[in-house]
């Protein structure tokens, strides 16, 4: 066997092995929730799909190269070849018909599994409301008046409506084994609808680089039965902690690694609040349009 074949064939071997050696996490392909069992379904077709014309092509290139190398005299020699009607139609046709297909999985899905879209449930929903800070994540439950830092708890097969923004960085809120990640960007509201039906402790984390410590830009999420969901939220008000304007601001400045904390209360209008700081007033849109307008005449 040719040296450059052996060296290829080494290659090919460790590019395969690589995978198996990383030690990824793989929780994004353990669903535990129905958005998050419909979009790893989607990764998977497109996947398959997309493979339909990579490893075809990488067995042509590997088998090309090797019965038409220099050494093998036994190879036909058609110098004069150009054109293929049947190869043509294959290498055009196949790769036309699965982007096709693609894309109108890409049509239908853009629609069923839009995040901003409430899920069709006879259950209430429960609101969560998300602000994003330097590096933590502050969860707001605005129904039951509580709060906490880096964790949330939420009722299985129940509805979660969260309302996503900033204080600070843009963001990426992801709970990996509910659903997709959405981002999360002062100023703005963001919102992202998710259901768990496995109870379980899950974890979240920030999938957008935000700085020094965006790496224990972590939370957990636990999924529990509604009445102990209930329990939960009557033990969270037992909290001596209130959410209060002056704590949320001495919460903005930049920390990690901050462990779990409970609020029995909550400011009135604080994620409305904190989200209206980074938008500019209409008066000050007022001022700039009579400037704009004077500085044209």
């Amino acid at each position: 066997m040719p040296q450059r074949f052996k060296s290829l064939l080494i290659a090919l071997l460790l590019t395969a092995t690589l995978p198996l050696l990383s030690g990824c996490n793989m929780v994004l392909f353990e669903p535990k929730g129905a958005i998050a069992a419909e979009q790893i379904r989607l990764i998977i077709i497109a996947t398959i799909l997309m493979l339909l014309i990579v490893v075809p092509v990488i067995v042509m290139t590997i088998v090309i190269a090797w019965r038409y190398r220099a050494s093998n005299t036994k190879a036909t020699y058609e110098p004069n070849w150009a054109h293929s009607v049947k190869l043509e139609v294959i290498w055009w046709g196949v790769p036309c018909i699965i982007v096709a297909i693609l894309a109108t999985l890409t049509w239908f899905t853009t629609h069923s599994l839009d995040p901003y879209k409430p899920l069709d449930s006879k259950v209430k929903p429960v609101t969560i409301q998300v602000i994003a800070l330097d590096w933590k994540w502050v969860f707001v439950y605005p129904e039951q008046g509580i709060a906490t830092i880096n964790y949330i708890e939420i009722p299985e097969n129940t509805p979660i409506s969260f309302e996503i923004t900033a204080q600070g960085p843009m963001n990426s809120f992801w709970i990996p084994q509910l659903g997709g990640q959405i981002y999360a960007m002062a100023g703005m509201r963001t919102r992202l609808h998710l259901i768990a039906d496995t109870q379980g402790v899950y974890d979240g984390l920030s999938a957008n680089y935000s700085g020094e410590g965006f790496a224990e830009m972590t939370f957990k999420v636990k999924v529990e039965t509604p009445s102990d969901f209930a329990k939960w939220v009557e033990t969270v008000k037992a909290s001596p902690d209130a959410l209060t304007t002056n704590v949320f601001n001495a919460l903005i400045a930049p920390s990690s690694n901050i462990p779990v904390q409970y609020f029995s209360s909550v400011q009135p209008n604080l994620f409305n609040d904190e989200m209206m700081k980074f938008m500019m007033p209409p008066m000050t849109q007022m001022a700039l349009s009579d400037e704009t307008t004077l500085a044209v005449e």
